[in-house]
């Protein structure tokens, strides 16, 4: 039951998936026990340093240029703000700081070395940072491990067949060419995907059969409901239901029983039950804070509450992991490649995501 397997079929998930949801729940709760202590569940706080204005046309993203979402783009932020945003996030309970840019792609130079500064930044406030930048090359990743990266964020967002149906402007092998340059550096990798995009049971499949396929799993995969917005291609996309969330968050912890499976986008549509049950089906960890980048999110002080009812502990930081060295700039082994890697760009056309743009 608890055995670490990269050779999961989409049959396999699939059944799991459609078990009795009281047998579902046993058997995912008994996994969770035996590789974790259900009653701590990690604090994460995600940061949003460079906002809007994304050359993507991901169909569930409102920073994307191409469509009229009323996002706010920013610059990248300053490393004073960054360390700020941090220091609140550490007082309100989180162990880990996730920072997030609209970028297609890491680019060499100033931009990524203010990012890198902050990274050292926020390490040496004893907290764990997590990245999430799009696209890198083994070079950038090791520099990122240097400064005292913990982890990076690259979701493969759904199954390989579905994501053409998502997103046309990069290719699915991207994501996971980035996640094996993240692990050829001491960087941990965070990847999961979104529910609710018109995806089926077998997509969802898909996407457990790509993420369990990678040796090692993912340290976190996040699981997200879609929160569809108005101006985005799936914005007339219908909530997720809870009990879809449910079982998402139980056959993962089946299929990646060591992996840390995150609570993410879509719990301001939850109950607090509803929480309480994805807690319970074995996802022990979550994104604190009022926002999600650009999406809504439950304040901080409803999850403390939460957790106090629960009896659930905030998990402290490199519990799973030792702490990064950080590696200062001026002692760096790896420099700036000025490196102008070729990421893909599909040929497809998603008529859904061509009519959003033309609004």
């Amino acid at each position: 039951m608890s055995e670490i397997r990269h050779n999961w079929t989409k049959e396999e998930i699939i059944a799991i998936y459609n078990k009795p949801f009281m047998e579902l729940l046993y058997e995912a709760a008994t996994v969770h026990r035996l590789h974790h202590d259900p009653n701590v569940v990690q604090v994460s706080t995600l940061l949003s340093i460079k906002t809007g204005g994304c050359s993507e046309d991901c169909g569930y993203c409102p920073q994307s240029a191409r469509y009229d979402t009323d996002i706010e783009g920013n610059d990248l932020m300053k490393v004073s703000h960054v360390k700020a945003q941090a220091l609140r996030a550490k007082a309100s309970g989180s162990s880990r700081v996730c920072m997030g840019a609209a970028w297609r792609n890491v680019k060499d130079g100033e931009e990524f070395d203010q990012v890198l500064e902050m990274v050292r930044t926020i390490n040496k406030l004893d907290m764990e940072v997590c990245c999430t930048l799009g696209m890198v090359t083994e070079n950038q990743a090791k520099r990122l491990a240097e400064a005292g990266l913990y982890a990076y964020n690259h979701n493969l967002d759904s199954s390989e067949e579905y994501y053409k149906e998502v997103i046309s402007t990069r290719g699915y092998q991207d994501r996971l060419d980035t996640i094996e340059n993240v692990r050829k550096s001491n960087v941990t990798v965070c990847s999961g995907g979104i529910i609710g995009m018109g995806e089926s049971i077998e997509d969802r499949a898909g996407l457990l059969v790509a993420l369990s396929s990678l040796n090692p799993q993912p340290e976190s995969t996040p699981i997200n409901a879609l929160v569809a917005v108005e101006g985005t291609p799936l914005e007339d996309q219908e909530t997720v239901e809870i009990w879809e969330m449910i079982r998402m968050v139980a056959t993962t912890r089946i299929v990646l029983p060591e992996t840390q499976v995150r609570l993410s986008a879509g719990r301001t549509s939850m109950t607090q039950e509803g929480q309480a049950m994805c807690f319970f089906a074995g996802a022990n960890s979550i994104f604190a804070g009022d926002k999600l980048l650009t999406t809504p999110n439950p304040d901080v002080n409803e999850d403390m509450k939460l957790f106090t009812k629960l009896g659930v502990q905030p998990q402290k930081p490199f519990t799973k992991k030792v702490q990064p060295q950080t590696v200062e700039a001026k002692d760096s082994k790896y420099s700036d490649l000025g490196e102008k890697p070729r990421w893909t760009r599909p040929d497809h056309k998603i008529e859904r995501n061509i009519e959003a743009s033309k609004k």
